[in-house]
């Protein structure tokens, strides 16, 4: 019996670590799809301009580095923004309960009315909810104020923006710098923009499981953004590199 009780103590911590890391999956899809887009359109647009693979892959890795760290700083700060939002009213309705706590018991009797409480449960409900201050608190910030708690750390949402970033970003990058080590017979572009298909197809994929969406949409979405994204720096860069030589 202590066998089969451990046995499923250990599913039920393997499910809440998954559950904790699955959390940030919204982050890992965002961050990776604009890591795959924005660095497959430096090596499109490169590529429209002639340049070399040394190139390619100087302006690649700038952009995945510089462009990942920046994202990753606004999703921290974003984050931040909204957690110290939150916690600033939720300290306010501590001092309102405080110091004046009629009129909080009121706001409370007010919202249950609106919910369709009345007479002896609605004065129950009331009582219930104001016995306890934090339970009291937790109604005041949902209920009037519409207000819930994001519990995801601010450094979490970063960290995992910039890594999902960098990832899925490195994936147009990877035969360019293969051709640099050992090069590689054939068109690299087009080699890259197959592997990078592929990496948004997997991105696509999560997207969708995230948005509980059809993961046909979900993949084709991310696959159009990305070739429009190309397409347009590729002709860009193209009619550049024609105008500067001409």
């Amino acid at each position: 019996m202590s066998k089969v009780r451990h046995n499923e103590d250990k599913i039920h911590g393997a499910k809440g670590i998954l559950s904790r890391y699955e959390a940030y999956l919204g982050e890992f899809v965002y961050g990776g799809i604009d890591g795959c887009v924005t660095t497959f359109a430096v090596v499109a647009g490169s590529v429209g301009a002639g340049l070399d693979t040394s190139i390619i892959i100087i302006l690649g890795f700038a952009n995945l580095l510089a462009d990942g760290f920046s994202m990753s700083i606004g999703a921290y700060l974003s984050a931040k923004s909204d957690r110290d939002y939150y916690d600033k009213h939720e300290r306010l309705e501590y001092w309102e309960i405080d110091n004046i706590p009629e009129k909080e018991v009121e706001e409370v009797r007010e919202i249950y009315v609106a919910k369709g409480f009345e007479g002896e449960l609605l004065e129950q409900v009331v009582a219930k909810i104001c016995e306890d201050k934090d339970r009291w608190v937790d109604v005041m910030m949902k209920d009037e104020l519409e207000m819930i708690k994001d519990d995801k750390s601010p450094v979490m949402i970063g960290g995992v923006t910039f890594l999902s970033f960098l990832l899925i970003g490195l994936i147009p990058m990877l035969v360019y710098v293969t051709d640099f080590a050992n090069p590689i017979e054939g068109n690299l572009f087009l080699y890259a923009s197959i592997l990078t298909g592929f990496g948004f197809l997997i991105i696509g994929l999560l997207k969708s499981y995230v948005n509980h969406t059809s993961w046909l949409k979900g993949v084709l979405e991310t696959l159009f953004l990305g070739a429009a994204a190309a397409a347009v720096s590729f002709y860009v860069g193209a009619f550049l590199e024609q105008l500067i030589n001409s």
